[in-house]
């Protein structure tokens, strides 16, 4: 009876925190679909499904600017801390062709920016860690509108969940981390407040271009700290207050 009573507790606890957070479960690319990794199913199958997402713990957010954990959300395998490759990525993905991700249901509450970044794999995507190396550049963000509309919630719930950013047209081809993240502002009128909800999501390139950045790469951990403009924000306070975006300048050298 203990043993019952145990698995319906605990699946309760789990559809509880499944609805109250969330991450990216489904990612499109023209007219193919690729499943998310889903971190409360893919563990237990006999043999994991293979993802084109790089496994996260849960849906839960990364508190601590200066872990790892925050370049992909943190997970812990093998000794493998923050950024677990995956097995597979998603290919071809044409320079200049939208990407679609599907978050799960975001919470009303979790209102902020959403912020897409690109690294380029020097080698196998599927081996490859960058670590604390400055290798991210950020090529799309959304925050708030003149009319105090967020990212996150007000957009994304507008598009049915599905956040949408363009691969740069002349981007070099080659096999890239797409690093895309909600920062969730509701407790961010202190420190340590922001939550963030980063995705890992591996995809190969394609096209003539030759495009990459030379300036305006950052790491993670190192592109945020608490005194960075945009981590410490009070949502409540004043509602026509901008919102400045954190991170480097968008880099547009691949339009």
């Amino acid at each position: 009876m203990f043993g019952i009573v145990s698995a319906v507790v605990l699946s309760a606890l789990a559809a509880t925190s499944v609805k109250a957070h969330g991450y990216v479960q489904d990612v499109v690319v023209g007219s193919t679909h690729y499943t998310g990794y889903l971190p409360y199913q893919d563990p237990y199958y006999p043999t994991p499904p293979e993802r084109i997402i790089r496994p996260i713990p849960g849906n839960g957010p990364v508190n601590n600017l200066t872990l790892i954990d925050i370049q992909c959300n943190g997970y812990t395998d093998g000794g493998v801390v923050g950024s677990k490759p995956a097995p597979i990525f998603a290919s071809p993905v044409p320079a200049g062709s939208q990407v679609q991700l599907n978050w799960t249901t975001w919470p009303d509450s979790h209102k902020g920016p959403m912020i897409t970044y690109l690294a380029r794999a020097p080698s196998d995507i599927t081996q490859w860690q960058p670590g604390t190396d400055a290798v991210w550049f950020k090529i799309a963000e959304a925050g708030k509108t003149a009319d105090g509309k967020w990212a996150a919630t007000d957009l994304l719930t507008a598009s049915n969940s599905i956040y949408t950013f363009t691969v740069p047209p002349k981007l070099k081809p080659g096999q890239y981390i797409v690093r895309h993240e909600i920062i969730a502002l509701h407790g961010a009128f202190e420190a340590y407040g922001a939550q963030f909800y980063p995705s890992c999501i591996q995809i190969e390139v394609t096209g003539t271009g030759s495009a990459l950045p030379t300036s305006g790469l950052v790491s993670f951990p190192g592109a945020y700290t608490e005194d960075t403009p945009g981590i410490i924000f009070d949502i409540y306070s004043d509602p026509t207050l901008p919102y400045p975006i954190p991170g480097p300048a968008v880099w547009t050298g691949g339009n």
